[in-house]
């Protein structure tokens, strides 16, 4: 086995669990990605094949009949999902936050409601914060949700970017209420919305309109929801009390953005397979263009920075599974590991030269798909700031 992205230390179940889930992608996945994400078709049969893997229920406990795995061990799957095709990695990514911000913050009403059934993948979770206008600033949430005389709220307002928005049935909505403290990040509130697979409208109030139609990211459901007075129970409220919205969701967010750097890993190092394939194979000057020292270098390069943000990323999630917090090392792990696939994927696309311009090689889809490792789960921007911030508390000026 090649020495790239291989990791120490895991346990013999880990190993058997990163072993199937390998195969799983090199026979399920990389020979119907190509076909599937030029048709923007969504995959049907590679999700089932997903679910009997037990993917969807990888981190849930097992008395909510999950496998009880670690961060980790779902961030290796996810890299090796993301190889395959990053699309798929992103039909369990926010299923996976959902289930995470439950397991975290739910009532035990509502985990026993759905955890058990999320872990087979018969509900399926969707995450939604973004709106039409907000971009990074996530006090600007106008979405309202308002307290009825019978103690039910309204909700009304437009959610944008959701991913798995038309094949969920659930959906963790961040809200503005009345109710909390003054601060603007202590009223919000997060509602676990349920709805209908599909598009139009998916429940009461509820509607999806639609696929986005994208540069990359084919196959799976980018859309839209709008709310026009969906009527909810104040018991669907994520752990029961108002307010605690914008903690709940930014959880979430800190675990997401070390799913990210996994699939930006997934990308690299798939990029990285083709490129130094390719490179073997293309011969310029009676010889392959990979013993020409430019090309040479380049792959070297390129190597250094896959293993780089795949150990950046493995740290981050330790350092989670440890009970630690981690959103410093999330966001580093996030910012390198999405920089390095842009850059690593750029650099196999220079490699193949004139075709890796054409749709018939694999590096084409790769090159657009990466481009979304670069702002979702916040912009390398955002995690600077993080980073940044921290950094002053951890080296102020004394005295």
């Amino acid at each position: 086995m090649p020495r790239l992205c291989q990791t120490d230390g895991l346990t013999e179940d880990q190993t058997e669990i990163l072993k199937a889930v390998r195969q799983f992608v090199d026979e399920k996945i990389i020979p119907v990605a190509q076909e599937l994400e030029h048709a923007d078709e969504y995959p049907t049969e590679i999700v089932e094949g997903l679910k009997e893997l037990g993917i969807f229920g990888l981190m849930i406990p097992e008395e909510y009949d999950g496998l009880g795995e670690s961060l980790l061990t779902y961030a290796l799957c996810v890299e090796e999902i993301a190889r395959g095709w990053m699309s798929v990695s992103g039909v369990i990514n926010t299923h996976f936050i959902v289930a995470y911000m439950l397991m975290k913050h739910g009532t035990e009403e509502q985990k026993r409601k759905y955890l058990p059934r999320m872990a087979t993948g018969e509900v399926r979770g969707a995450f939604s914060m973004s709106e039409p206008g907000l971009g990074s600033d996530v006090s600007a949430v106008s979405t309202k949700a308002t307290k009825q005389a019978d103690g039910t709220y309204s909700i009304t307002g437009q959610k944008m970017w959701l991913t798995n928005g038309g094949s969920s049935t659930l959906v963790a909505v961040l809200t503005k209420t009345d109710e909390g403290a003054s601060s603007v990040y202590k009223n919000m509130t997060t509602f676990l919305v349920e709805k209908t697979p599909g598009f139009g409208e998916t429940a009461q109030g509820v509607t999806v309109p639609g696929k986005i139609d994208k540069m990359g990211y084919k196959g799976i459901d980018t859309t839209e929801m709008i709310f026009e007075g969906h009527v909810i129970a104040a018991d669907q409220i994520l752990g029961g009390e108002p307010g605690k919205g914008f903690f709940q969701m930014m959880d979430g967010v800190e675990v997401g953005r070390v799913n990210v750097a996994a699939r930006a890993c997934g990308l690299a190092w798939r990029g990285f397979e083709l490129g130094v394939d390719y490179a073997q194979r293309r011969e310029t000057f009676g010889k392959p263009i990979a013993d020409h020292q430019a090309v040479l270098f380049r792959l070297a390069e390129m190597a250094t920075k896959v293993e780089t943000a795949h150990t950046m990323m493995v740290r981050a999630a330790r350092k989670k599974d440890s009970g630690e917090r981690m959103d410093v090392e999330a966001g580093m792990a996030k910012m390198l590991a999405s920089e390095y696939a842009n850059e690593v994927v750029e650099d196999s696309f220079r490699i193949h030269g004139g075709y890796g311009y054409s749709k018939e090689y694999e590096i084409e889809r790769i090159m657009r798909e990466v481009k979304f490792m670069l702002i979702g789960e916040g912009t390398s921007d955002i995690q600077k700031m993080i980073i940044g911030r921290s950094l002053l508390k951890d080296y102020a000026i004394k005295g």
